[in-house]
C-alpha cells in the first residue's frame, strides 16, 4: 500500500492478541500505547532491550519469528532490524488478513502508525505520507495549540461560574505544569499573585481581566479576604476564574484558605500544584536538596516569623539539631534571628549556606557563605526577596 492514501481508523484492542517482532528502540516506543490499550501485547525477539523486558503487561519470547507466530492476532508490527524478518512478518500477516505496520519500510506494511498523542480525552494522530518527521513536527504544533488555547477544545477544569488555583511555578514561564497553562489559556479573569510569572500574563487576550492581587482595595479588611471575594464575585458572575500563584499554591502561599472560601460560597475549584521554588530554585543553582549518602531529610521552613514569636510554629532546636537540608523562604529580613537560633542550637558554624535570588529567571544571581558570615555577606550583597536560602551539607556543592 501506499501511506499516501492511507485510511485513519482507532483500533480497539482491549483483550485482543496483538504481536509484536522485535524487542529494541522501534518496539520500546510502541508497547507503551498497546499495553495501555488493554491488548493482549505478545512480544517475539531474538533479544530486548532492558526496558522492553522490565515492560509489565507483555508476553515476552526471546527466539526467532516463526510461521504460526500471527495465529489468533488482530494486529501485528514487524519492528526488527532485519528485513528479510520483517518482511516475512508482513506475508504472514497477509495470509492471516492481519493488518500489520512494517517499522523499517511503512509503505511494504498494510497499516502505518501515525504520529499521534492523548489530550483530555481526544486521540489526534497525523500522517503524512511516510515523512515522518514532518507528521511528528505537525502533531507536536497542534498539541501545542492545544494547551495555549489557540483551538478550542472542551477542557475538563473549566468551569464557568469556577475557579482553577494554579501554581505558576518559581518565575520561568516555562516552569508552569501543562494543564496549569491549559487552564490560564481559557481563563475570562486572573488574580496573578505579584511572584506568579509575568511573562504568562503577556500572553493572554486583551479581553481577559488580569487582576493584581496586591492591589485589590481592601480597606480595613485582611488583604486574603478582599482576594477571596474577588474569586468568588467574579465566579458568581460565570466567569472562569484563574488564581494565579507563584511556586505552588499549598506551600506558605494561603491558597488553601482559598479553597475554602470558594467551598462556603459554593463554587467549584480546581487545584493545579506547581513547581515549588523550595526545591527548584536550589536545583537550577546546581543544588540538589538531598544526595545519597549525605541527607536522609529535609525541611522546608516559612521564615515569615521570626523565632520566639508568639505565633511562631517551628521547633527551631529541632531544626538545629538535624544533620539534614533546611530550606528557608521570606527569611531575608530576619536571616541574623534564624542564623542566630541555628547556632545556639547546635548547628556548626561553617555550615554551607546557599543564597538564590530571583530563581529561575534571567535576574537569577546566587552568594554561597557558611552559616557564620551568611547574615553578614546577605547584608553586604544586597539581597533582597524573593530569595531562597539552603543551609546543610548540600549547599557546598558548586553547580
Amino acid at each position: 500500500m501506499s501511506s499516501d492514501n492511507a485510511y485513519l481508523v482507532g483500533l480497539r484492542l482491549a483483550g485482543k492478541k496483538v504481536v509484536v517482532v522485535g524487542g529494541g528502540s522501534v518496539a520500546q516506543r510502541r508497547l507503551p500505547l498497546l499495553v495501555a490499550s488493554g491488548a493482549d501485547v505478545h512480544v517475539i525477539a531474538r533479544q530486548a532491550t532492558p526496558v522492553v523486558e522490565a515492560i509489565d503487561g507483555i508476553t515476552l519470547t526471546l527466539r526467532e519469528f516463526r510461521d504460526g507466530d500471527l495465529d489468533g492476532a488482530w494486529y501485528a508490527i514487524a519492528a526488527t532490524d532485519d528485513p528479510a524478518v520483517n518482511a516475512a512478518v508482513v506475508a504472514e500477516a497477509d495470509r492471516r488478513h492481519v493488518f500489520c505496520v512494517r517499522a523499517d519500510v511503512a509503505v511494504e506494511g498494510t497499516a502505518v502508525t501515525p504520529a499521534s498523542f492523548e489530550y483530555e480525552g481526544l486521540s489526534v494522530g497525523v500522517l503524512a505520507g511516510g515523512e515522518h518527521r514532518r507528521s511528528a513536527a505537525i502533531r507536536s504544533a497542534i498539541h501545542e495549540a492545544l494547551q495555549q488555547g489557540l483551538i478550542a477544545a472542551e477542557v475538563p477544569g473549566v468551569v464557568r461560574g469556577g475557579v482553577a488555583l494554579v501554581g505558576g511555578g518559581p518565575g520561568d514561564p516555562e516552569l508552569i505544569t501543562v494543564r496549569g497553562r491549559r487552564l490560564l489559556a481559557h481563563a475570562d479573569v486572573v488574580v496573578a499573585d505579584r511572584l506568579a510569572p509575568q511573562e504568562l500574563l503577556a500572553e493572554l487576550s486583551p479581553e481577559v481581566e488580569v487582576i493584581d492581587a496586591a492591589k485589590i482595595p481592601y480597606g480595613r479588611a485582611m488583604a486574603q479576604d478582599a482576594i477571596n471575594e474577588v474569586l468568588v464575585d467574579r465566579a458568581r458572575a460565570g466567569k472562569f476564574v484563574v488564581r494565579l500563584k507563584g511556586g505552588d499554591p499549598f506551600v506558605f502561599a494561603r491558597g488553601y484558605e482559598e479553597v475554602l472560601a470558594c467551598a462556603e460560597a459554593g463554587i467549584p475549584v480546581t487545584v493545579v500544584p506547581g513547581v515549588t521554588s523550595a526545591i527548584a530554585v536550589p536545583a537550577l543553582a546546581g543544588v540538589p536538596v538531598t544526595h545519597r549518602g549525605m541527607t536522609h531529610e529535609f525541611v522546608v521552613v516559612s521564615g515569615h516569623v521570626a523565632p520566639g514569636h508568639p505565633e511562631s510554629l517551628v521547633n527551631w532546636d529541632a531544626l538545629a539539631a538535624m544533620t539534614g537540608t533546611i530550606v528557608l523562604l521570606m527569611a531575608v529580613e530576619r536571616i541574623e534571628q534564624f542564623v542566630r537560633v541555628l547556632r545556639e542550637g547546635g548547628r556548626p558554624a561553617q555550615t554551607p549556606v546557599l543564597v538564590v535570588q530571583h530563581g529561575s529567571t534571567a535576574a537569577q544571581r546566587t552568594l554561597r557563605a557558611t552559616l557564620a558570615d551568611a547574615p553578614e555577606r546577605i547584608r553586604s550583597e544586597g539581597i533582597r526577596p524573593p530569595a531562597i536560602i539552603v543551609i546543610g551539607p548540600v549547599a557546598g556543592f558548586v553547580g
